[in-house]
């Protein structure tokens, strides 16, 4: 039986818009009872948040079906051993939450030049500020792990592409002269967590999603079947030139999700 760790932006939805054929992909999982995690690398949302804004684009679902880079963060730096330490977060709400509710104490942004972090733990963030990229590097430098939820520069959102959280990583690592641990696709991190929650063999578990070098990297790097949908950052202008420039080759490549599932098929 096939498995399905499911990209979201650029794959199901489009920042606020719907897109064509991916809630009749998931009715079409939903019917034949096959295995799936709404597999996410935005680490500003909630899984409750996350299940909302599916819901909102006509995609049922329960926030139990989501797995997010920041829940992946917080359960490496929990198998790290540094559950109920304190840490520097970077980051928004769900990334806020994630940590919080897995023990760990949050400093504040403006926390004093004389404490001490564990760790600094960066993702998306639209208030990102001179003072923060300041204590962050003050952290590091002084000896506090750096940890990126995911590495993604751009992001695209309701047609255009906007700066994502490797863009404020770029910055800290310069300046830091550290590199992150790297939490989010493609990194094998938030792949073993994704593969051991669904459950199945990797050869039976398909990575689907828009962007070559986190969803299908990803996926291919695991051991995973990967397709690529062409709804995203890849299109069909553009994906033989990004295969070309990554050097990822996906098993299969797809206009739309029902394409995959008519590959698929249904079970004999």
């Amino acid at each position: 039986m096939p498995g399905f760790l499911l990209d979201l932006d650029g794959t199901l939805y489009s920042g606020d818009r719907p897109i064509p054929y991916a809630a009749d992909f998931i009715d079409w999982l939903r019917r034949e009872r096959y295995p799936f995690l709404f597999l996410t690398n935005n680490s500003s949302r909630t899984p409750e948040q996350v299940a909302a804004h599916l819901e909102k684009t006509g995609i049922p679902a329960s926030p139990s079906e989501v797995f997010t880079s920041s829940q992946a963060a917080a359960l490496y730096m929990t198998d790290e051993g540094l559950s109920g330490q304190r840490i520097f977060c970077i980051g928004e709400g769900g990334l806020r939450q994630a940590l919080q509710e897995a023990g760990f104490v949050l400093l504040a942004d403006d926390a004093p030049p004389d404490a001490q972090a564990a760790a600094v733990v960066q993702g998306i963030d639209r208030s990102f500020s001179y003072g923060k990229l300041m204590t962050a590097v003050r952290f590091i430098r002084r000896g506090a792990r750096f940890v990126l939820t995911n590495p993604d520069h751009l992001l695209p959102w309701n047609g255009e592409l906007t700066p994502g959280a490797g863009s404020i990583a770029s910055s800290i690592e310069r300046a830091a002269e550290t590199a992150p641990v790297v939490i989010g696709k493609p990194s094998p991190i938030i792949m073993r967590y994704a593969v051991a929650k669904l459950g199945l063999p990797l050869e039976h578990i398909w990575a689907v999603g828009d962007n070559l070098n986190t969803d299908i990297r990803g996926g291919v790097d695991a051991g995973c079947r990967s397709a690529l949908v062409l709804t995203g950052l890849a299109d069909e202008s553009n994906y033989e030139t990004q295969i070309a420039s990554t050097g990822v080759t996906p098993m299969l490549v797809c206009k739309h999700l029902m394409e995959l599932a008519g590959h698929i098929g249904s079970p004999r």
